[in-house]
């Protein structure tokens, strides 16, 4: 076993690690940490595949974009952690069941490749002395030939988004709500009322004080 390969399986055991956590964390936000160490895990395997662009895209976009957002969200929003966990065991069986089968699916289109020999794993950006470019290539059939795949996964983050962003203007007890339409159809009548008074008014004299009061004092 090379270099590579160890580097390989180290990645892939901390991916492991990582994956698992971020379901079996009780903190949300040690859950949301545990996501980026996997995600570092997974660029870290694409740049052994020689997927440098991927890598990097991974690392700037989801890293350091979409996590720290989502590590904000996260510590804005008041989540019950007992309520979210409320239901964790009774739809464990059927979570686990789903997992083992995407494992088996992952595992059988990988064992061909890992049963390849060495010389025709090489790239063709290596083999070939014309130059070639990743970042070129990948465009070409992001924009060709996997264009719908690419358009449903925009649409699927833009509901991701909209989702988020409902989560955040749901209403809360301990903050005040207005609401804009209110605020745009505002008169100034409405806001400001004048009343007229007269520029000197009489001091108002003190009542007096009973004799009975007096004596008693």
């Amino acid at each position: 076993m090379d270099i590579r390969t160890g580097f390989f399986y180290l990645f892939s055991a901390l991916l492991l690690f990582a994956a698992f956590r971020v379901i079996t964390a009780r903190n949300p936000v040690y859950a949301a940490l545990y996501l980026v160490l996997a995600f570092f895990q997974a660029s870290a395997i694409w740049i052994l595949l020689k997927a440098e662009f991927l890598a990097i895209t991974l690392v700037l976009v989801y890293v350091g974009a979409v996590m720290v957002l989502f590590l904000f969200v996260v510590m804005m929003l008041d989540i019950n952690v007992d309520a979210l966990r409320a239901g964790f065991w009774k739809h464990f069986p059927i979570a686990a069941t789903v997992g083992v089968l995407i494992a088996l699916e992952m595992a059988a289109v990988l064992m061909g490749g890992f049963r390849l020999g060495e010389e025709r794993s090489v790239p063709v950006a290596v083999q070939g002395p014309t130059p070639f470019s990743n970042t070129k290539e990948l465009g070409k059939l992001l924009y060709t030939q996997y264009l719908y795949p690419l358009e449903i996964a925009a649409v699927l983050l833009l509901v991701a988004i909209i989702a988020a962003i409902a989560l955040t203007l749901r209403q809360r007890k301990d903050s005040k709500h207005t609401s804009s339409s209110d605020q745009v159809r505002v008169k100034a009548r409405d806001r400001l009322q004048v009343i007229k008074q007269a520029p000197t008014m009489v001091a108002p004299q003190p009542d007096p004080v009973p004799a009975a009061a007096e004596g008693k004092a």
